[in-house]
């Protein structure tokens, strides 16, 4: 039998729960969009060719904000290209995803789609085959009342009221060789300056996060963020990170501790940051916007017929890396959940990548059912249920060794205090493959009333660590946890081998 003991203190916080932290993505990539989100004629699709099914998903995921339209594909995409009467719009090459682009589905779709599955938009900008024209023009077209050409093209277009787009995205994955109009750090740097001022001359209140490594393992990383923030500090508000993760050659036990490397990418991003503000002698704070996370099995951008990066022929939404998840990837992003939650007093946005049939938590299958997969629900139970203030979490835990990242608590962990309803919220992942694990949770200046929800998602009777949902069923979910107890200011709970669970408790102040 495994152990952990968690302390918690309503006085030791981190921040206050950022909303946009349950974010997600929407890129122009595969079956995302086409047959995604949208697919008219679908015995499902509304009048305007938004799948309903997929929708309420959506609804009952909760994301809070989406980042469109990429992604690799915005570093090639001309905005114009989306708007206009449809039968009017360009048919393009897309050459981040080899696909044929229609662009039946642009800007005004997807601001009608946001509102319709009530999140934010985030929207990115082209700053690799374009410049400060264009990401100037986009914000005067999307966001000025009117009495312009740009914006009264958009009220011609079918859309009196701005768009009000607050948070956008300069560019995307510029520090990566497989980007089109990759740059180097200066170059990025001095063009996201410029971009972001010409930006703002239009609308002041808009928020900026400028591209930051593609990943931890980047030979820039570091210098990269360094040398971006030393020219557009005082012009941008956030910086990006992203992060994929997988299992590699069977290693269980080092995939389950995967969240150690995101730690570990956010406070190096943190410091570097923070020393950049002190060596420019800046007054404002820059936090962070992880707006790409999630496990992706990248064994190849493989397509139905074609196991190779690039498919033979141009082709419209093919099928691309459309990952199936199971019972350990679940736990996985339960742990990536509790980190940008422990992280919340820097990381203010974070967009699981993405939402609909790329490695995604809801599939949805062409002129068919949509579903959940095992993923989703770790996503749509923290976001629901995560309010109030973070907690510290101080954990005494037994240790899994692993070959990749050094020991990890057996038992992984966030909290939150939700003062105005008098709740507790823990979130636990349980990384042990066969024992059990008790877990004890002191609640220090609060004393625990009752259990208010236990549910954990674990194994399925008769099935393994590998067990997913697919078009056939829904054999992933969730189910009550039993045994769970209060008694003052402790919580005890016994957690199954390889699980992701949640506890809620009322609680009263002491």
């Amino acid at each position: 039998m495994s152990r952990a003991r968690i302390v918690v203190d309503r006085d030791f916080t981190v921040s206050e729960v950022p909303r946009r932290i349950f974010g997600s993505f929407v890129e122009h990539m595969g079956r995302c969009v086409y047959t995604g989100i949208y697919e008219p004629g679908h015995p499902e699709a509304d009048e305007r060719g938004y799948r309903r099914d997929v929708l309420a998903l959506v609804k009952e995921m909760g994301p809070t904000v989406v980042r469109y339209p990429g992604g690799n594909f915005v570093s090639g995409y001309n905005w114009e290209d989306g708007v206009g009467p449809v039968e009017d719009r360009p048919v393009r090459l897309d050459g981040a995803w080899h696909t044929v682009e229609t662009n039946a589905f642009g800007l005004h779709e997807f601001v009608e789609w946001a509102r319709l599955a009530d999140v934010e938009v985030m929207e990115a900008i082209n700053l690799g085959t374009r410049g400060v024209d264009a990401a100037r023009e986009l914000v005067e077209y999307a966001n000025h009342p009117g009495g312009t050409r740009l914006s009264d093209m958009r009220i011609a277009n079918g859309a009196k009221e701005p768009f009000d787009i607050k948070l956008w995205c300069l560019g995307n994955e510029l520090d990566g060789p497989w980007q089109i109009g990759h740059k180097t750090p200066e170059e990025y740097g001095r063009l996201a300056q410029e971009a972001a001022k010409a930006m703002r001359f239009v609308d002041p209140t808009i928020e900026l996060v400028a591209v930051g490594s593609s990943n931890s393992g980047m030979p820039t990383f570091g210098t990269w963020e360094q040398t971006v923030l030393r020219h557009a500090y005082e012009e941008v508000d956030y910086i990006s990170l992203h992060a994929y993760y997988q299992e590699h050659d069977g290693d269980a036990a080092s995939f389950l501790a995967s969240a150690l490397d995101m730690d570990y990418f956010i406070e190096s991003v943190v410091s570097t940051a923070d020393a950049i503000k002190a060596s420019g002698k800046h007054r404002k704070q820059i936090n962070l916007s992880f707006d790409e996370w999630n496990v992706w099995y990248q064994t190849g951008l493989e397509t139905e017929d074609q196991p190779s990066a690039v498919a033979a022929t141009w082709r419209e939404h093919p099928r691309l890396i459309e990952d199936t998840y199971n019972v350990t990837d679940a736990v996985v992003v339960g742990t990536f959940l509790n980190s940008l939650l422990r992280h919340s007093d820097r990381v203010k946005i974070a967009n699981q990548a993405q939402l609909v049939n790329v490695i995604a938590p809801i599939r949805a299958e062409e002129n068919g059912p949509a579903w959940r997969q095992s993923i989703f629900w770790p996503f749509a139970r923290t976001s629901a249920l995560a309010r109030g203030q973070v907690l510290r979490t101080a954990v005494t835990s037994d240790v899994v060794e692993t070959a990749r990242y050094g020991g990890a608590d057996v038992v992984d962990v966030s909290a939150t205090w939700d003062e105005e309803n008098g709740v507790v919220a823990l979130f636990l992942a349980h990384r042990g493959l066969e024992e059990s694990a008790d877990v004890e949770a002191v609640l220090r200046g609060l004393t625990a009333t009752r259990v208010t929800r236990a549910e954990v998602l674990t194994t399925p009777e008769g099935g393994d660590r590998f067990s997913a949902n697919t078009i056939e069923g829904e054999t992933v979910g969730l189910r009550d946890l039993d045994g769970v107890a209060v008694d003052g200011e402790t919580v005890t709970l016994r957690l199954p081998p390889l699980s992701w669970a949640v506890v809620q408790v009322a609680v009263e102040r002491r």
